[in-house]
């Protein structure tokens, strides 16, 4: 439930952050304080405030009152958030579609990916995102055998199915791998994004996995130029980001 709690709070200090409730340069309560606001241990507001430092919103130095940094949101890679609670974050309005549910044996990949033994069934999905009515991105993903019946029970236009995942199984992303590189629209993809065939797409792979490491989906996410943009934060002790030569 604590899981669940700290994205509820997150989501509504950032609301108020984007809204103007609090300033570039101001101070964010005390953990304390927004503990009492929210009948929420410091833990649980701990998480929801990292939440916002990972996204740049505010201040990540331990020991004080967070500072606010900006009324704009980025995806940033060191959180883990659903396409959903990404484009919410940005006032967009999110639809979904399945347009395929398949079980099938897992390819090499899938199977390294899912750290399944070759050939075990996994269950194969297409959906298509729309931002604002917009064909926006087109996701294949692997989900582990057994998430397979949870995923399989969702509804054809289900929000956001790790966050269903999430409220309805327990099933929680805890750590996240990303791979990001681009490529050209094939027939399927220029159809449903609605574009030329050949036409740029940003592609992000990428594993997720519970807080025990047990991987749930590997996921093949082709987005229409111009409608993402992905943040990376470093800094000379710790990046996110690894940079690698082309892999197929």
């Amino acid at each position: 439930m604590g899981t669940i709690r700290y994205l509820e709070i997150a989501d509504a200090l950032r609301a108020a952050i984007l809204a103007g409730e609090y300033a570039v340069g101001a101070q964010l309560p005390s953990e304390s304080d927004l503990a009492t606001r929210w009948s929420a241990s410091r833990g649980t507001v701990r998480q929801a405030v990292a939440t916002l430092a990972a996204e740049g919103l505010i201040g990540s130095r331990q020991g004080a009152r967070r500072i606010v940094l900006r009324h704009e949101r980025r995806h940033s890679f060191g959180e883990l958030n659903s396409f959903a609670q990404w484009a919410e974050g940005l006032g967009q309005e999110v639809t979904s579609r399945f347009l395929s549910r398949v079980r099938r044996p897992a390819t090499a990949e899938e199977a390294e990916r899912l750290a399944l033994a070759p050939d075990t069934g996994i269950l194969a999905v297409v959906r298509l995102r729309l931002l604002d009515g917009e064909p926006t991105m087109v996701e294949r993903t692997a989900y582990a055998d057994w998430v397979a019946a949870a995923v399989e029970a969702l509804p054809d236009d289900v929000r956001s199915v790790m966050d269903s995942l999430a409220n309805e199984s327990g099933i929680v992303a805890h750590y996240g791998e990303h791979l990001i590189d681009a490529l050209g629209a094939g027939s399927e993809d220029a159809r449903l994004l609605e574009i030329r065939r050949g036409s740029p797409l940003l592609r992000q792979r990428h594993v997720s996995a519970t807080a025990t490491g047990r991987p749930i989906e590997w996921t093949d996410d082709r987005y229409r130029a111009g409608s993402v943009t992905f943040s990376v934060s470093n800094s000379a002790v710790t990046t996110p980001l690894e940079r690698r030569t082309g892999e197929g």
